[in-house]
């Protein structure tokens, strides 16, 4: 079996991320890259100014694949993002002209701060790989990911995500503030967008999706973390201080994640320690607290139940 440790190109980009251009950011950079070799999106949601965008930029750079960002107002349109067709009086007939969202990865930055119409345009592009415009359909490149950020939702001037986007992203995280001694030298130094034009490509587009292909179909899922993923699926459906629990979708892209967890910790098989790791990221953000229970934190809840179920015996 191939896992991240013998298969170099994903080795050495861990290896490069973590300890030359991301330092103090293990555990996001960990969780992007299982986003990227599962196939799925991810949401960091934190404070302006903590790195969010530029853990974007090191990626695209060192990936080598296309990037393409979006700066999220409250006057953007969903064409905006996803193109639009422009009539040329020479030929006679419209042109599709691709937006920003014709790329590998895509920034999202800011996302809340766009209005619900346009957040809703990416929802097809984000579970299909595709966009419709004007009746015609376009395919997105492989490997696509869209990596958005978004502020606090106590801050002004942004709008909650509606439920059915928050679900098609895969792993939602947060960054916090570096250690100390890490930000002394980043304030001295510069951060690392300063130095992003020196990041040369590691690894090739045909070298991600061929990562992607042995996450899906070397790592070894057994029933019984099969029935442990479900087991933790049925349960937040039945808590009742949610409203709405996990959805089918949540517990593929858990089985996903964790997979790509397992590659990534170079094992050829999924422990049951890779679902209860991963699943804060994969789930919390999809559960919703039912109105006579205001405040109540849903990774709280979510800890709780995970705490519940027993783990799956070997």
């Amino acid at each position: 079996m191939v896992t991240a440790a013998s298969y170099k190109p994903i080795s050495a980009l861990v290896d490069a991320l973590c300890t030359q251009h991301l330092q103090g950011k293990d555990e996001v950079v960990r969780l992007t890259l299982i986003a990227l070799l599962a196939g799925g999106h991810i949401l960091v949601e934190d404070l302006p100014g903590l790195g969010k965008t530029t853990i974007a930029l090191t990626l695209a750079r060192i990936t080598g694949l296309s990037f393409g960002r979006v700066q999220c107002t409250s006057d953007l349109l969903p064409s905006d993002i996803t193109g639009l067709s422009v009539f040329e009086r020479d030929t006679g007939s419209f042109r599709f002209l691709p937006g920003p969202i014709f790329n590998h990865i895509v920034l999202l930055d800011e996302i809340n701060r766009a209005m619900p119409r346009t957040q809703s345009a990416m929802l097809e592009a984000m579970e299909e790989r595709r966009v419709t415009v004007e009746g015609a359909t376009h395919l997105l490149p492989e490997p696509f990911m869209v990596f958005a950020t978004q502020n606090p939702s106590d801050q002004s001037g942004t709008f909650p995500l509606p439920e059915s986007q928050l679900d098609r992203f895969m792993i939602c995280t947060g960054i916090g503030y570096p250690p100390q001694a890490l930000e002394r030298a980043i304030i001295a130094g510069g951060g690392v967008r300063e130095r992003l034009g020196a990041i040369r490509p590691m690894i090739s587009a045909e070298e991600l999706l061929a990562a992607r292909d042995l996450v899906s179909h070397t790592i070894y899922l057994s029933d019984k973390v099969i029935q442990y993923i479900h087991n933790l699926v049925l349960a937040t459906r039945n808590d009742p201080r949610l409203l709405t629990g996990l959805s089918t979708r949540a517990g593929i892209n858990l089985a996903q994640a964790a997979r790509a967890a397992a590659f990534l910790a170079g094992r050829d098989y999924v422990a049951p320690d890779d679902v209860k790791g991963i699943a804060p990221a994969v789930c919390s953000h999809r559960l919703v607290v039912r109105p006579g229970h205001p405040g109540l934190d849903r990774g709280a809840v979510l800890r709780e139940i995970i705490a519940a179920i027993p783990l799956p015996l070997a």
